[in-house]
């Protein structure tokens, strides 16, 4: 689309965050905060074109899924190509979203990969052991309270976990195959192992296909006068009623806040800990 004769416009999404892990002060990616952006950057240009920007270390697996297939059906009913551009890092479920660009471009020092599926907690049986508590859980239901943290691991519930990671795991990995058809080249072992490597590592695999910028690619297929125009997600949570109000949070919202911050300060943890695996 041409405005005012400047040039055409590429509409750009960005993705930038975990995927998931939604509280009221820290919302996380998910399809309900990015599908009105999406549908509006497959509808606001007439180029055959839609950029994506991704940073991302991941997070939900189906939110990750969910992102993906909108963007794939609206690039397919506009007959759109989709160009993906991962900044930081584009792992997990970062790269999943990643996977429906049509091509997928990175920098030399971008971190790509950590196809797998990891769970995480902490086992506090002991200590409130050692502090003579003593838990009472009541359930309808045997397996209700499985993976409880604070009872002794059972090892039947990790079975039930590992038998439902690795059915994930392969759908993840369906995906890959799928939308990298003919460009993978590492072995299977390898490139599904949960592993992450550098762009060009990256790219030897056949994960992305090449090293580049959003600016020179979409230069490079539209010519130099062409402009991208970022198109927002929407904000979400306490924080963003507050920016989007008069600037003044009532006592239902300060109490609200209040209450979640003992949940916002464990995402934050666990968000934290998802950047840092990545060394960022």
């Amino acid at each position: 689309m041409w405005f005012f004769g400047r040039g055409p416009v590429v509409p750009v999404l960005r993705f930038s965050g975990t995927i998931g892990m939604v509280t009221p002060l820290r919302p996380g990616l998910s399809l309900g905060s990015c599908a009105l952006a999406i549908e509006k950057a497959f509808e606001m240009s007439k180029l055959p074109t839609v950029a994506v920007i991704i940073n991302s270390p991941g997070g939900s697996p189906v939110q990750s899924s969910l992102i993906y297939k909108r963007i794939r059906q609206l690039a397919q009913e506009h007959n759109k190509t989709v160009y993906v551009f991962c900044e930081d890092v584009a792992a997990s479920g970062g790269y999943y979203i990643a996977l429906a660009g049509d091509e997928i471009y990175s920098d030399a020092s971008s971190i790509i990969g950590s196809i797998g599926v990891i769970s995480a907690g902490f086992g506090f049986d002991k200590a409130i052991e050692k502090l003579g508590i003593s838990r009472r859980v009541y359930t309808a239901g045997e397996a209700k309270g499985s993976l409880d943290s604070f009872q002794p691991e059972n090892p039947d519930d990790v079975a039930r976990l590992k038998a439902l990671q690795r059915e994930v795991h392969d759908v993840f990995i369906g995906v890959v195959k799928e939308r990298r058809a003919g460009r993978l080249k590492g072995p299977d072992g390898e490139l599904f192992s949960g592993a992450f490597w550098s762009g060009p590592k990256a790219m030897e695999f056949g994960l992305i296909d090449g090293i580049s910028d959003v600016r020179s690619k979409m230069r490079e297929l539209h010519g130099e006068d062409v402009r991208l125009r970022l198109v927002p997600m929407e904000r979400g949570g306490l924080l963003g009623r507050f920016r989007r109000s008069s600037g003044v949070l009532g006592y239902k919202e300060l109490t609200r806040g209040r209450l979640a911050f003992a949940e916002d300060l464990i995402s934050a943890i666990e968000t934290r800990a998802l950047w840092s695996r990545f060394g960022l």
